[in-house]
């Protein structure tokens, strides 16, 4: 299958979710629906428990499940057990909460929006920037971060066309983060005080530009030497992330200070100017 992970929000709760190109629907993960469903603190045992009394769902778990790639708490893709919005609503039916019209709602919700912007892909960037905006974002920096998206698609389907696995993007993506700013992905996400957040909708302006920096200089580094190995990709993404490094160090001799940010959304919302970490701060 070809899957394009992502994270939905019902209400407050995360609930990861993988497009298939091929038959062009969602997946939903089961264990991110119960739990936003039953506020279960161990939802895989609630899917257990569930399974027993409603023999008629079990007898049809293995047509209604599919394992798919998603990201796990640990940033690493890893095959979840999830279904399709009809598998979804069988699910949804065996568990008794006021809160199952509501997500019954909002999944068909969700799959109707990603047919349509299959048709139109306007509507996918003008709902990013309508959710964007409800987060209380400024029209700049919206600006900036869907070009940044668009450069970032740019080098994935880059990566693809070298033959790159989607489970190695994570990797490649490590590379480049390492090389301008010393920290992996999780790293920096640390220092920001994030979880599942999306690291890049926590950054400073400046952190962003030299992130998408990093990315363009790999995507133009790899459509010029054709990489036929993993290995040759990963030493491209690290020279990739160098030309932000570069850019970095001259923009630090000239401020005299780190621009690297322990600031996340919500304190750069609030802000006037991000905070500044000192170099022997950094990991």
């Amino acid at each position: 299958m070809s899957n394009q992970e992502q994270i939905q929000l019902f209400g407050d709760n995360p609930i990861r979710t993988s497009w298939n190109e091929a038959e062009e629907k969602w997946y939903f993960s089961i264990i991110d629906v119960v739990a936003a469903l039953t506020e279960s603190t161990d939802p895989k045992q609630y899917v257990k428990r569930m399974r027993g009394r409603d023999s008629s769902l079990d007898e049809k778990w293995g047509t209604i499940c599919t394992p798919v790639r998603m990201l796990t708490k640990d940033g690493k893709l890893r095959m979840t057990i999830a279904a399709d919005m009809e598998g979804i609503f069988r699910i949804i039916q065996s568990i008794p909460s006021k809160k199952a019209e509501p997500v019954k709602q909002w999944i068909a919700k969700v799959a109707s929006e990603r047919v349509d912007e299959t048709v139109d892909p306007e509507l996918a960037i003008n709902r990013a920037i309508e959710t964007y905006h409800r987060k209380g974002y400024s029209d700049e920096w919206i600006k900036e971060r869907i070009f940044e998206i668009r450069d970032r698609k740019d080098l994935t389907d880059e990566w693809k066309r070298v033959g790159v696995k989607d489970e190695q993007y994570a990797v490649l993506t490590n590379d480049i983060y390492q090389a301008w700013s010393d920290m992996t992905a999780r790293q920096y996400k640390n220092l920001k005080g994030l979880k599942k957040e999306n690291l890049r909708d926590n950054m400073t302006a400046t952190e962003n530009a030299l992130t998408r920096l990093g990315e363009v200089a790999t995507r133009e580094l790899s459509q010029n030497e054709d990489p036929k190995s993993f290995s040759h990709s990963r030493d491209i993404a690290r020279r990739g992330g160098g030309v932000a490094r570069a850019a970095r160090n001259e923009l630090e001799k000239q401020l005299g200070h780190s621009i690297i940010s322990r600031e996340n959304a919500n304190t750069l919302r609030s802000a006037p100017s991000p905070k500044q970490i000192d170099d022997q701060s950094k990991p």
